[in-house]
């Protein structure tokens, strides 16, 4: 990342002609992935099918855009999500061929920052229009990480003040304003001052505070975020200095304790201590003794911003996400979220590959597809050293995938580390749905989801069950209908199917769908044969009341009506 110290961006091209300076942008970014307009784009890192939505997409998920396109384009696109939040990302219009470079939203984020970095890299000039920046080569608004705006309104007189000719006087350390072109005069009437003590509003004075501050908490105190602040109040700290707060590990899994650092606009880290004071006397010894001014709660106060990623460790995370059938349109946007926010990716190596690109800090632990279990206990070994972990499924994780496994080795372990990770499942579309949404609505009323695999469960049960759904006129989906160790097991199927449905119940056939290359087939019970499927295809088997009818393309549809018996009257 360049200087900005923001996260990475989305680059957007529409066409081929902006792929080579999208490249150029990336250099400076290398975090940065270049999406690309499905079939008018090759290279891309990745494919979207719609501008609008994707751009949309990643400003409500506060990821700064570079957008190589017309600046009107990206304004009309975005209008209508603007007003939904209080902060924005930096938004970006960049000419295709590198030559212009407009700051568009996000002058707060550090937009103006990002498009001279670009613009430096392009050889041209940022397209700057705000006042400040101009006059004084910074925005005073945005101080750098680390430093927290005291009042934004204040602020924004307080900076017309300055632009209107008023000189400014410089109290506490502020070592990012030394190359500042600002009219500074130690008379001053106007004051730039920071420091962490809690401090009265004034029209005359621009209030910074570097977040400096650490509160050790005993998570068994009621109203923690109430008794942090009245803490802070009573030692005379600005709330707006507070970097972090630190508790005990075995209160990992607190959710109130989760909820006050959400309340208070903190994260949370934890250590190995018991009690506030001997925590904080762990993580910050140079600064003995800290503040105690109640029960339960330890100040310390570090001459600088505090790096937060360094103080103790944070609550590990695992969240077991689905993929969906394989193109990225299909993948939910929490689970894009959860995959750029991840520090190690597990999966079988076809479902990651699936799900990348990725950046180049993030891990990738590729095993076989049938080592399930020990890749759900290597997820919770990971995630308990306080890492982000993704294990990857294609399709929905809960459907014959990975979120059964992690489940069961969680329930099977007494390891307090792997239950206090913040364990998530997030859905994915899964091979039977995506199939289904392909014919029409074949599973539209209720239907039963069998995989014919018997690594798992006897076959005699696999058989048991045919039979009962057969009796109970399902329509059916079958996962892993067959494979080279197991090619007479669809057959023994189809027979018992045959024993319960008439030859002309529709079946579709949906081999890699969502993926390239992928076919949908529609025939009926008595034309098919095991010779038509292998392990990627998925079939679905109708009920009595299945329908096929012509589409005006020559395909057909299939649908399984949701009303039962005679068909109701309109």
């Amino acid at each position: 990342m360049g200087a900005s110290n923001i996260k990475a961006p989305a680059i957007v091209i529409l066409g081929n002609g902006a792929l080579a300076t999208a490249k150029r942008i990336q250099q400076m970014y290398p975090d940065a992935l270049i999406h690309g307009l499905a079939e008018r784009v090759e290279g891309a890192d990745r494919s979207y099918a719609e501008f609008g939505a994707t751009l949309r997409l990643l400003y409500q998920q506060d990821t700064p855009i570079i957008a190589l396109c017309a600046a009107g384009i990206v304004i009309r696109t975005l209008a209508s999500v603007l007003l939904e939040k209080g902060a924005e990302p930096p938004v970006l219009a960049v000419a295709e061929d590198g030559s212009a470079v407009v700051p568009l939203l996000g002058g707060l984020g550090g937009v103006n920052v990002m498009a001279r970095e670009i613009a430096a890299g392009l050889n041209t000039a940022a397209a700057i229009t705000t006042s400040g920046e101009l006059r004084f080569g910074t925005c005073l608004l945005n101080p750098p990480s680390g430093y927290a705006l005291g009042d934004l309104e204040l602020g924004k007189r307080f900076v017309s003040d300055l632009l209107s000719g008023e000189s400014v006087r410089i109290e506490g350390s502020a070592p990012w304003l030394a190359q500042a072109q600002l009219p500074e005069d130690d008379r001053a009437q106007l004051a730039i001052h920071v420091g962490y003590a809690e401090r009265e509003p004034s029209a005359n004075e621009l209030l910074i505070y570097p977040r400096n501050v650490l509160v050790a908490v005993d998570a068994s105190i009621a109203n923690v975020a109430d008794v942090v602040r009245a803490a802070l109040h009573d030692s005379r700290i600005a709330s707006q200095s507070l970097a972090c707060l630190l508790a005990s590990e075995t209160d990992m899994a607190n959710p109130a304790l989760h909820a006050a650092a959400t309340d208070l606009g903190v994260s949370v880290r934890f250590t190995s201590q018991a009690s506030a004071i001997d925590m904080a006397q762990q993580v910050l010894p140079q600064l003995l003794p800290p503040i105690s001014p109640v029960d339960g709660v330890a100040i310390a106060v570090a001459p600088g911003p505090l790096d937060i990623d360094r103080i103790g460790r944070a609550r590990g995370r695992l969240a077991v996400v689905g993929l969906g059938p394989g193109a990225t349109a299909f993948m939910i946007p929490a689970v894009k979220t959860e995959l750029a926010r991840a520090n190690d990716v597990l999966g079988y190596e076809t479902y990651v590959r699936m799900a990348g690109p990725f950046r180049a800090d993030q891990v990738l632990h590729c095993t076989d597809n049938r080592e399930e279990m020990q890749r759900a206990r290597h997820a919770f070994e990971l995630a308990a050293q306080g890492r982000s972990v993704v294990v990857v499924s294609s399709g929905d994780p809960g459907v014959f995938a990975m979120a059964a496994a992690v489940l069961e080795a969680l329930h099977d372990s007494d390891n307090a580390h792997w239950h206090a990770v913040d364990l998530e499942i997030l859905p994915g579309v899964s091979a039977s749905l995506a199939t289904a949404a392909q014919a029409g609505a074949p599973l539209g009323h209720d239907f039963c989801l069998m995989s014919l695999s018997d690594n798992l469960k006897p076959w005699g049960l696999i058989e048991k069950r045919l039979d009962l759904a057969g009796q109970a006129d399902l329509a059916l989906a079958f996962y892993n209908p067959i494979s080279r160790s197991r090619p007479w097991q669809l057959g023994r199927a189809l027979e018992i199917v045959r024993q319960h449905r008439g030859p002309q119940t529709p079946v579709t056939l949906g081999r890699d769908i969502g993926r390239p290359g992928q076919t949908l087939r529609v025939t009926t019970l008595g034309d098919l044969t095991p010779e038509q499927v292998d392990m990627r295809t998925m079939v679905l088997i109708g009920s009595s009341t299945t329908c096929v009818f012509d589409r005006a393309d020559g395909r057909q549809w299939v649908y399984t009506p949701r009303w039962y018996g005679e068909k109701p009257e309109k």
